[in-house]
Formats: structure tokens, sequence, C-alpha cells
């Protein structure tokens, strides 16, 4: 099953709204759409605040989304034409015993778009794409240690021209990848898409 994963460098950058962008994109695709969020000591990792996302009884929880209200994150997958929508709630350190569950979920899935940066330390994906703002200076961890493997970089904002954007990451590296500037809000590039089609529907099964 061809896997498109969308990373980030940190939150509230825009991750989900380029999977909505995607999904309206192709809308013939049949995507299941996935976010994935980690938890640990009482507090988010999505928003960094106390919240009810953790499962209380086992180590991890997927549920599957039927609320069209465009509400939520896997709402808002559903109603940009998602023929499916998952939320896959794990604990820190926690992501690979619940990759089974996760398989199990896809296997029926013709083509599946997840929101996550740590499931490349388990899948291959088809295509990797992270978000970057150089507006926003903090850089996760899991961000900076698959960089390399992405496919190609979603800027929101330009990069700085007489400056490095993140100490910590090496502007070679971002030079040496295609680069698509989509501020949140404006369409997705119309070289993006043409990206995409070319990893996944190139056979003609899916029209664009």
């Amino acid at each position: 099953m061809p896997l498109l994963l969308i990373g980030g460098h940190t939150r509230n950058i825009g991750k989900t709204s380029l999977v909505v962008d995607l999904l309206r994109a192709f809308p013939d695709a049949s995507w299941t759409a996935i976010k994935i969020t980690q938890y640990g000591h009482g507090v988010c990792s999505l928003h960094g605040e106390p919240c009810g996302c953790a499962p209380h009884e086992h180590p991890f929880s997927l549920d599957e989304e039927r609320d069209r209200s465009n509400r939520t994150d896997t709402s808002r997958f559903l109603v940009a034409g998602a023929a499916g929508s998952l939320w896959l709630r794990t604990r820190q350190g926690q992501l690979a015993a619940a990759l089974p569950l996760l398989r199990d979920a896809l296997a029926q899935s013709t083509n599946a778009i997840i929101e996550s940066n740590s499931l490349l330390a388990f899948l291959h994906p088809a295509l990797y794409l992270v978000v970057l703002d150089p507006a926003a200076s903090d850089f996760k961890d899991s961000a900076r240690l698959y960089l390399d493997r992405a496919d190609a970089f979603v800027l929101r904002s330009p990069l700085p021209a007489d400056e490095v954007a993140w100490p910590s990451v090496s502007p070679r590296l971002l030079e040496a990848k295609p680069l698509f500037l989509q501020p949140l809000g404006a369409p997705l590039p119309d070289a993006l898409a043409s990206l995409v089609r070319l990893r996944f529907f190139v056979s003609g099964r899916v029209s664009s």
C-alpha cells in the first residue's frame, strides 16, 4: 500500500492543513488519513497542554472518525474527502507496539496519508514531506533525526536570505531537496501536486 507521510519540525505549522490540501487535490485516491498523537506525563505532545487524548487502560488506542462536523483534525480529513480517517494515540515509546493494529486497519486501504515523523523509524513511505516554518525557532528531535530522509520540504514562510533559520540544521541539507513555498491558506503548489502524482498515480490507477 502506498504511504504518504507528512512531518513537521514543530507544532502548529500546518501539517494537518497540508494533509487536507492533498486530500482535496486527489479526490479519487481513496485515501485513508491517519493522525498520530504521542503523549506522556499527563501532557499531550500535540498541544503541549493537559488534555484527554490519552487512553487510560492501554498504552495505545486507534479510533475511527465518523463525525463530519469539521471540528477536529480527523473530522477535517473526512470533510476534505478521505475515504477513512483514524486517530492513533500512543504513549511515548509505545509507537512500535501499536503498529500491528495500524497495519490491520490499513490492510484494505488503497492509499494512506499519515501525519507523523516518528513512523519513519518503522516504515518506508513512498513519499515523505516535511513542513517547515522559518518563523518558528523550535525544532523537534524527531524531525531533526529524519530530516535527511525528506523527499521535499513545504515552507510556510520563505527561508531567510542572510542568516541560518535553525542553527542545528545545515542549510545545505535544505538546499539539497525540493522546496515548495506554501503559506498557510495558500493553494497547494502545482509542482508539489505533480510530485505526489508522480510518486503515487503514474500507473493510471487513480485519475487526477
